[in-house]
Formats: structure tokens, C-alpha cells, sequence
């Protein structure tokens, strides 16, 4: 009789094919991990262009939009003004109006004050938010102070503009929107 296998390992025959197969279990999870990993560092970037696409989660959009007036005498929304520091951040961040009545399509500026709390420079990042969700993509900024980063230097205070318009085709049972922005520490300069 003849021995089939190549090795003997505690006291077991092994053949060539069991190491084979061990060997391509192991390329196969080694390769499902990588796959894994790709995946979850892909997820971040993908979620932001899924939000940014459908307003998902209350994003808005990084970038001016480009509009043109045609304002709704007939329609008035409220648009609610909020702001949050975020943990660890020395600032005072608030909005100059809280409130205001709107005429979809219509452009309006308001302002954030911020206030840089420490005797250093830095830099800050402003995060935008919209509630109802769903409003996010009808809520259009043209000019905004969250596209950029913004340097302050040590104790420095400014008024931040936004400009908005909000899109005449907003859902008639939408009547009031929300704006937040938290603000976020960057670096320091």
C-alpha cells in the first residue's frame, strides 16, 4: 500500500491537497479582509456624497449655488437660526437673528458672530445642518461662511454672512426650516 501523503503531523497523514485547500482558505480570508477594510474606508466619503446628493441627514451642500429670483409673494416660511460649539472648542458662536419670515425665492443675508475665546490663533470650520431633513436640498446658500475655513486671530471677533434663498419648490407642509451650524476647531494658525 501506498502512503499518499507528504507529511506526518502528530501522528496524521496530511495530503497535498489538504494544504491546498488550507492555503486557499487562508488567501481567500486574507482577501475578504482586505475587501473589508477598502470598504470602511470608503464608507465616510460615499455617506457624504449620498447626503450631499439627496439632503439626507440635513446636509447641505459645500458650494455656492447659483440662483435666480423669482419670489413667492404668496408663501411664507420660517427659516430658525441655531448655532452649537463643539466639544473642546473655546468659542462663542451665536446668530445675529434667530428667526425670520421668508418669501420662498428670495434672497436673504443673515449673520453668525464668532468669537475666537483663546489668546492664540486658530482656525475654524463651520458644519451646516437643515431640519426637516428633507427641506436640506431646498435650502440653497449663495454665499456662507461654512464653505471656507475661517483664520481668527487670538481673542478676534467676526460677523459671518450667509446668504440663502429658499426653493419655491418646497413641500407646501413645510413651513418651517431650520439652519444650525456647529463650529469646529481646525488648527491653530
Amino acid at each position: 500500500m501506498r502512503a499518499t501523503s507528504s507529511t506526518y503531523s502528530s501522528g496524521r497523514a496530511v495530503s497535498d491537497n489538504s494544504y491546498r485547500q488550507r492555503g486557499h482558505l487562508t488567501l481567500s480570508l486574507v482577501a475578504l479582509i482586505a475587501v473589508m477594510f477598502g470598504f470602511g474606508y470608503a464608507l465616510v466619503p460615499l455617506y457624504d456624497v449620498l447626503c450631499e446628493i439627496t439632503g439626507l441627514n440635513g446636509k447641505t451642500a459645500s458650494t455656492a449655488a447659483t440662483v435666480i429670483e423669482k419670489p413667492d409673494p404668496d408663501r411664507e416660511v420660517a427659516v430658525e437660526f441655531m448655532s452649537t460649539v463643539n466639544a473642546n472648542g473655546a468659542w462663542s458662536f451665536e446668530p445675529v437673528t434667530t428667526r425670520l419670515t421668508v418669501n420662498p425665492g428670495k434672497l436673504y443675508t443673515v449673520s453668525y458672530t464668532a468669537r475666537n475665546e483663546l489668546k492664540e490663533n486658530r482656525v475654524a470650520q463651520a458644519v451646516p445642518s437643515v431640519a426637516p431633513g428633507t427641506a436640506a436640498k431646498y435650502l440653497l446658500k449663495t454665499e456662507c461662511f461654512c464653505f471656507t475655513e475661517q483664520a481668527f486671530l487670538a481673542s478676534e471677533e467676526k460677523q459671518m454672512p450667509v446668504t440663502f434663498i429658499v426653493d419655491p419648490e418646497l413641500p407646501a407642509h413645510v413651513d418651517t426650516i431650520t439652519l444650525s451650524y456647529t463650529i469646529f476647531t481646525k488648527n491653530k494658525l
